[in-house]
Formats: C-alpha cells, sequence, structure tokens
C-alpha cells in the first residue's frame, strides 16, 4: 500500500518537521495551511485554507478526497489566543472549536469513504498539556479537551475498520506559538525549563517522534489513545 498523509498546519513548525519526515519515508504529504510551505518536494502538495473559515475547509476537503487516496489525516492545526476569564469571550471558544473540532470533522468526513475501502487508517490529532487546565487557556483548553474526547469516540467508531485513532499532547514545545507567549531565550523561558521535570523545554522533534509510532503501519493495537509528550509536566502542575 502507498499512504498518503494529510497535515493541517504543515508548512511549520511541528507540522513541517513531521512532513519532512514522513516524505523521507517515501509518502506522499497533503499540507493544508495558510501559507505555502517554504520547501518542496515531489510528493508534497500544497492547499491554501484558512481553517476557520468552515466553507474554505469544505471544499479543500472535497478536493482533496478527489485527488488523493488519503490514509493519514494528522490535525496539527492550532491556535491559543490567550486571554484571563475576565477578557475570554463565547466567540473564542465558536472560533477555537471551528479550529481545533469542526475542520478536523469535515475532513474526516471526506477522507473517511477511501479509509473504509481500504480497511486501513491512521488518524491523530496534536492535543496539548494545556487540556489538563492553564491560566488564560479558556478557549483552548476547552478545545484540546474536546479532542481527547472526540478521539476516543472515533477510535471506537473505526476499530472495526482497521482505522486508530490518537491524541499527541505536547508540553511547552520551542514553536512561534510558544514564543507567542514566551519570550524567546527570555529568563522566564529558563525558569519555566527548570520547572519542567526533565530539565528542559521540548523540541519539535520529540513531538514529531510520538506522531511518527501513530503513523506506522504495523501499530494497529493502540487506539483512543493520548500521548503526553512533556518531560513529564502532566504529571503534576506547572504554571506556564
Amino acid at each position: 500500500m502507498t499512504y498518503t498523509a494529510v497535515i493541517t498546519g504543515g508548512n511549520q513548525g511541528i507540522g513541517a518537521d513531521l512532513a519532512q519526515a514522513l516524505l523521507d519515508r517515501g509518502y506522499d504529504v497533503v499540507c493544508i495551511s495558510r501559507r505555502a510551505p517554504d520547501v518542496s518536494h515531489p510528493k508534497l502538495h500544497a492547499y491554501q485554507a484558512d481553517l476557520l473559515d468552515a466553507d474554505a475547509v469544505t471544499a479543500t476537503a472535497r478536493d482533496i478526497a478527489e485527488r488523493h487516496d488519503v490514509t493519514h489525516l494528522v490535525h496539527n492545526a492550532g491556535l491559543i489566543w490567550p486571554n484571563l476569564l475576565e477578557d475570554a469571550e463565547p466567540s473564542d471558544i465558536t472560533g477555537l472549536a471551528q479550529l481545533h473540532l469542526g475542520s478536523a470533522l469535515t475532513l474526516m468526513k471526506a477522507f473517511l469513504p477511501k479509509m473504509k475501502e481500504l480497511g486501513f487508517g491512521r488518524v491523530m490529532f496534536n492535543g496539548s498539556r494545556a487540556a489538563l487546565g492553564a491560566p488564560t487557556r479558556t478557549a483552548y483548553g476547552a478545545t484540546k479537551a474536546g479532542m481527547i474526547g472526540m478521539a476516543r469516540t472515533w477510535a471506537l467508531e473505526l476499530a472495526p475498520h482497521g482505522i486508530t485513532v490518537n491524541v499527541v499532547a505536547p508540553g511547552p514545545i520551542l514553536t512561534d506559538n510558544f514564543w507567542g507567549i514566551i519570550e524567546k531565550d527570555s529568563p522566564q523561558q529558563e525558569a519555566l525549563a527548570q520547572r519542567i521535570p526533565v530539565g528542559r523545554i521540548g523540541e519539535v522533534g520529540d513531538v514529531t517522534r510520538a506522531f511518527l509510532f501513530f503513523c506506522d503501519p504495523e501499530n494497529s493495537f493502540v487506539t483512543g489513545q493520548t500521548l503526553y509528550v512533556c518531560g513529564g509536566a502532566s504529571v503534576g502542575s506547572l504554571q506556564i
């Protein structure tokens, strides 16, 4: 079987690193992002879409399903939109629910017929340790927690079809999203690293390796699980 992986937000950070790792393994990779990837590859196919726009997601999902036999879906794209409770709005929740949950549902519904036909599929969410709770994360934590519930539900429904569904939940990872909250190489960043049990902040490669485990066609007996890639931060409390 040849494998085609759709990665949302595959143009930068964790998504780009995973895309390259899968390309190196011979996969076709379909990237959905607002901005085209900075790299090119014969097996890399780029689609530009804003996943906050439900209509744009529907059109893109239909186009990809017509052009590609998708075997893997990695819903990696995400935004944080941090604010304290006093400043949070219901629109924050509806917006991030569309991005983190609604767009995944639309994409999966488009790719599911082919996965069922093949009797094979690997579906993954990029969740977050913030699903366990974190200050300023009302909408983000709620929708990332929603990923876990949705993944467990899909895992039960799709297991008879050879489709596994799992969540990788990173803790603090050195990406643009992280540096959008904590200044790069600042004393705050260093202090956070010291509070993480393993003594450092994660790198994109740490998360990529977790996704590669769930991507593996040989891993057919692990589904409905959430793997925290957080240096031990999910074991106890950690204030970011």
